[in-house]
């Protein structure tokens, strides 16, 4: 037998976009008493048209009477306006997680065996109850399932401390059923509101806990109070919370530790504790706020070199380098990039990265770009560069634009033995142009510094020199102070290079560029790398009878090198050596003065060793010895030497 149906009250739902439409009967076999029917507006929108939408609802709801039309109109603009509900905004957010799985109520068993697993298995199987119970059709049916109940209520019971999205989850399908009056009695016959008392005065103490530590982020800019808080290892404490899951702790953590890394004594504290390990797993986040904060802590830490390993090991490397396309993060990413790209170790890494942008893209910037001038001193990320036509796109943008950083990335790709540096035999007309003295000097250094790494066989120097007329620019700049040192370097460098070349040798010794070469050496004495630079130069030239006539007959050069065969360096040394070498073979005279000067220093090597050695021999020992005749040692020690 059916009763008679008069609506009731009218309600909105919760927190889906819907109307609940209370209804009462009047004679009911099951004696029931009534329902509710949901009207859902998914449509709705802030453009709608809230009272053509509330006349379509009266006119499709036969429960809804024409007379309640201003009431479902006041309803529906209510809920155009409402914003989501914490619990409603914080599910939704979760949601969007990877559960890709659409729950059915014929299923419910399923979900609540997974009531009895892991947390990872207690989070899917709550959330699928949770898809049921957000219908308030199914509410009825899993308000009679006492399995489901008691399992999600032992369970909230139990685990909530352990996961808070698990609790978050269980106290929302109870939600649910309180939104209904008429389902009040399950809530508190489970004993929810306790619960959800007890997480409530959890979350206030843990919001005591943030209050603390705010109170501790202000009183830290007072430096003082900061190395008290050290000394009570605040840096330890505050890593140990990165652990949590809470992103608005994490904020407030993470800017109380970048705020603590400025200090070298804090940085280091990091560097002894997972401070890095910790942070990686922030990288990426949903969290703008704290992703830039991580971000900028770990800009602070990469000026460590082991810290900088350190990223690399927890595979911040390419998680960096994905950032590159998130306009909010690319420059803190890059500035980091840059710091772990210095490190020769980790060069070669970012060949498994994109990183390094392909064929001089016109809109590189300069933090990228300096980034590429550090990888490209790894041979196979030179080799990666220059792929197809990378090296010509490079070079034309380059010449164009007369970039001299995209010119200083092309000057160490070319210093690379192998495939990559007869490329270069292309482009050194080009280069060599640019070598005026009208042109600005940062941009001659790297075109010359190119040109000088160009150290292939088949190359013919003579012609370059010739055809662009650089000797005169050579010589002149060799005149100390006639250009900054830097640039004066690389000329002496290029001219190392071009003195290879037995004719471009001839050229050189003609053009007086050997005095000039000596009198920069005079001047430059003290300065490990000219020197060392200007006696390879002489190395070479010595191969090649025009120089080494020069060198030998009008110069003074074999002198300075005799000098310089005992200098504290021990590569000049070695270059003074191999040169003095081959003067001495192609020169009677000057060899028999080689020679003397390195018996002179071996015999006073050796003297010295002799005297010290007896030095620490007892007195005693040395006076009752009325046979030492060190004389007749000494002169055996010396013809040891002859």
């Amino acid at each position: 037998m059916q009763g008679k149906v008069t609506a009731g009250s009218l309600d909105v739902h919760p927190t889906e976009k819907a109307l609940v439409v209370h209804y009462e009967v009047e004679a009911s076999i099951l004696a029931e008493g009534g329902g509710h029917m949901l009207v859902s507006v998914k449509s709705l929108s802030p453009s709608t048209d809230v009272g053509a939408l509330a006349k379509k609802v009266v006119e499709e709801c036969k429960l809804i009477p024409a007379s309640r039309l201003p009431q479902v109109e006041q309803l529906l603009y209510y809920l155009q306006n409402r914003k989501s509900s914490p619990v409603e905004g914080k599910m939704e957010k979760k949601e969007k997680r990877p559960l890709n799985e659409e729950a059915s109520i014929t299923r419910v068993d399923e979900y609540i065996e997974l009531l009895y697993e892991g947390i990872p298995e207690k989070i899917r199987g709550s959330a699928l109850i949770l898809q049921l119970a957000r219908n308030p059709d199914n509410l009825e049916e899993l308000l009679h399932n006492e399995a489901a109940l008691g399992a999600l209520a032992r369970v909230l019971r139990e685990d909530w401390k352990q996961s808070v999205e698990l609790a978050t989850i269980i106290i929302y399908i109870f939600f649910c059923f309180s939104s209904f009056s008429q389902f009040h009695g399950v809530v508190s016959h489970y004993k929810i509101g306790a619960l959800c008392m007890s997480v409530v005065e959890h979350e206030l103490k843990r919001h005591d806990v943030w209050l603390s530590l705010y109170l501790l982020l202000n009183l830290a800019e007072d430096t003082r109070t900061e190395l008290k808080m050290r000394n009570k290892n605040i840096v330890g404490l505050l890593v140990k919370v990165l652990e949590r899951d809470d992103e608005e702790l994490l904020v407030l953590v993470v800017s109380f530790l970048k705020k603590l890394s400025i200090f070298l004594e804090n940085k280091n504290d990091m560097a002894e504790v997972d401070t890095v390990e910790r942070l990686a797993r922030l990288v990426p986040c949903d969290h703008d706020d704290l992703l830039n904060l991580t971000l900028r802590l770990l800009l602070n830490l990469s000026f460590d070199s082991g810290l900088r390993a350190k990223m690399v090991e927890v595979g911040l490397l390419p998680k960096l380098t994905a950032l590159l396309g998130d306009e909010n993060s690319r420059q803190v990413a890059l500035r980091i990039l840059y710091h772990i790209s210095i490190d020769d170790r980790f060069k070669g890494m970012f060949v498994y990265t994109d990183c390094i942008p392909q064929h001089g893209e016109e809109d590189t910037e300069a933090e990228l770009l300096s980034i590429c001038i550090n990888l490209a001193a790894n041979k196979r990320n030179a080799q990666l560069i220059c792929e197809g036509n990378g090296l010509k796109m490079l070079m034309k943008r380059a010449l164009k634009m007369k970039d001299c950083l995209l010119m200083k990335m092309i000057r160490n790709i070319s210093q690379h033995d192998g495939a990559t540096k007869p490329v270069f035999i292309d482009y050194v007309g080009d280069l060599a142009a640019e070598i005026r003295a009208e042109e600005e000097e940062e941009w001659v250094l790297e075109c010359l510094g190119t040109l000088a790494n160009l150290t292939i066989p088949d190359l013919d120097w003579e012609l370059v020199l010739k055809e662009y007329n650089l000797v005169p620019y050579l010589k002149d700049r060799l005149k100390p102070a006639s250009a900054e040192d830097d640039l004066i370097l690389e000329v002496v460098i290029m001219i190392g290079t071009v003195s290879m070349d037995d004719a471009c040798a001839a050229m050189l010794a003609k053009s007086g560029i050997i005095p000039a070469l000596i009198e920069l050496l005079n001047a430059q004495q003290e300065d490990d790398e000219f020197v060392c630079q200007i006696v390879y130069v002489f190395y070479q030239m010595v191969f090649h009878q025009a120089t080494r006539d020069v060198i030998i007959k009008d110069t003074q050069a074999p002198a300075y090198l005799i000098d310089l065969m005992h200098d504290k360096n021990a590569e000049i040394r070695k270059v003074c050596d191999n040169t003095l070498d081959i003067i001495a073979e192609y020169d009677e005279e000057w060899g028999r003065k080689i020679q003397s000067e390195k018996f002179r220093f071996h015999n006073n090597q050796w003297l010295e060793m002799v005297e010290s050695r007896q030095a620490d021999e007892s007195e005693p020992y040395l006076y009752d010895n009325d046979n030492d005749r060190t004389d007749l040692f000494y002169s055996a020690v010396a013809q040891q030497i002859i």
